[in-house]
């Protein structure tokens, strides 16, 4: 067929090089570039160090979990009965278990490299900048540059931790939670300030290590985002452990010395360690971005403001994952990419991320919630019920030794539809997504009395929710 004449009236669309630029491999920008990709979209991707995969595979998610793993089991192992009268194990070390963190990094980072071969996306390694709205620059580690251009940018850019500039981070013993896995001694006592999400984590793998720790936090109670009597009993817990919780709390400076640092805290307070993590807060990677270029500008926390279909205030630029802040997960980032990639390619998505998005804490044993809160019930005056089930009534938790925790379901006391499922213990953040599944059903199908009425493996953790749903049904009026 002979193609039209182009004519003032219809002008040639620009000659880009690809139809999407991504910047960033971490879980956001993978999900945006495998979906535009199998879209038949020609995608490229820049990421500024050698192997992708982001914050989330090589400082983050992945080595945290893979640290916390391999404490636990040695937690476990110090606490079975088979070995007590065997020789007792050397004391492990940060860089001991760090090894089993490092082989799963490089695992997880040769798969997602995988993907992006697979999908034939091409992948620059370097430093990216806006020149225009559809122009990006590329620098390179050898100094050299290289301009590429897209109808469509994606900023995947994830985030890093906050460091206050009054703070020495240059300091060998002062740490953030990036630079903590390049820790090369072996503290006796370790100040972590910053008891959110990253800072409880990382307390209970050093006292799982044997470590004393002080927990600064800046709040009156740990993690209150979380059901209260979740989040309380992790702080039982970990009084229990041995961790000092200091509660609203504020540094004024961080002394460091070649034997340690001294934290001076506002109160008058000052806490001695062999070192200091630093993790109260995270900022998103926006600041070598070059944004006044598409006159976008982030907020004080480096982050973006974006839409439902994830598009900054410029048309064809979009942003998703920690630089545009709640909920900074790695398992919504990746929906979000997948999202805004159906935007850019329909022009707008039907698709949304779920409202009721899971929270898994991995702290020694994990937190795990999904739904609403007995506070946030009694708030909207809701009528609920609860149902509990103990751990330690479990066989499967009597038979490996993980007894501590619980199971806890609130739901409506007259629907008995399931409103919020929270789990203290170990494999919580597997566990909740059982409740997840139920209270995704619309409709009849969403109703506690599913865990009384179906059939469970015996003996499991997922029995949990039969003796929950038993003990909450047992306390309705009649």
């Amino acid at each position: 067929m002979t193609k039209p004449k182009q004519t003032p009236e219809t002008p040639q669309a620009p000659n880009y090089q690809y139809d999407a630029i991504i910047i960033g491999t971490g879980p956001g920008g993978e999900g945006a570039a495998m979906n535009l990709s199998k879209s038949q979209k020609r995608v490229a991707v820049i990421e500024r160090q050698r192997a992708v995969g982001g914050g989330c595979v090589h400082w983050g998610t992945i080595p945290s979990k893979a640290l916390r793993h391999s404490v636990s089991r040695l937690i476990e192992y110090k606490a079975n009965p088979l070995y007590r009268f065997t020789e007792k194990p050397q004391r492990h070390t940060f860089q001991d278990i760090l090894n089993h963190a490092s082989a799963v990094i490089s695992k997880q980072s040769n798969l997602r490299s995988s993907f992006y071969d697979r999908n034939r996306i091409h992948l620059y390694q370097g430093d990216a900048s806006f020149v225009d709205a559809h122009t990006i620059k590329v620098q390179h580690e050898d100094g050299s540059q290289e301009l590429l251009t897209a109808h469509t940018i994606v900023i995947a850019t994830g985030s890093r931790p906050y460091r206050p500039p009054e703070v020495d981070f240059s300091h060998p013993r002062v740490y953030d939670s990036d630079t903590i896995l390049s820790l090369k001694h072996n503290p006796q006592r370790v100040i972590i300030y910053g008891a959110g999400v990253i800072g409880c984590e990382y307390a209970s793998i050093f006292k799982g290590l044997g470590a004393k720790v002080d927990l600064i936090n800046t709040r009156d109670r740990l993690l209150a985002f979380m059901d209260a009597e979740i989040s309380d009993a992790l702080s039982y817990h970990f009084w229990n452990s041995g961790i000092v919780i200091r509660h609203n709390e504020e540094f004024s400076k961080v002394e460091g010395s070649e034997e340690g640092v001294i934290l001076h805290l506002q109160s008058g307070k000052r806490v001695k360690a062999d070192c200091i993590l630093f993790a109260n807060g995270r900022t998103g990677n926006t600041n070598d971005l070059n944004l006044a270029a598409v006159g976008l500008k982030a907020d004080g926390r480096g982050q973006l403001k974006v839409n439902e279909n994830y598009q900054t205030e410029l048309d064809n630029v979009y942003a998703v994952g920690d630089v545009i802040g709640y909920p900074s997960l790695a398992s919504a980032a990746f929906d979000q990419g997948r999202i805004a990639a159906d935007a850019i390619v329909q022009g707008n998505s039907a698709d949304k991320l779920i409202i009721d998005i899971p929270a898994g804490i991995y702290t020694i044993p994990e937190m795990s919630s999904v739904g609403k809160t007995e506070q946030e019930l009694t708030a909207a005056k809701i009528p609920y019920e609860v149902g509990r089930a103990q751990f330690k009534h479990l066989a499967r938790a009597q038979i490996t030794g993980t007894e501590v925790g619980s199971l806890k379901l609130l739901f409506h006391a007259e629907t008995k539809e399931l409103l919020g499922v929270h789990c203290f213990g170990e494999r919580a953040s597997e566990i909740v997504h059982i409740g997840q599944a139920i209270m995704e059903q619309k409709g009849p199908g969403n109703n506690v009395e599913y865990f009384v009425n179906t059939t469970f493996n015996y003996p499991t953790m997922a029995e949990a929710y039969r003796v929950a749903a038993l003990n909450g049904l047992n306390r309705l009026c009649d």
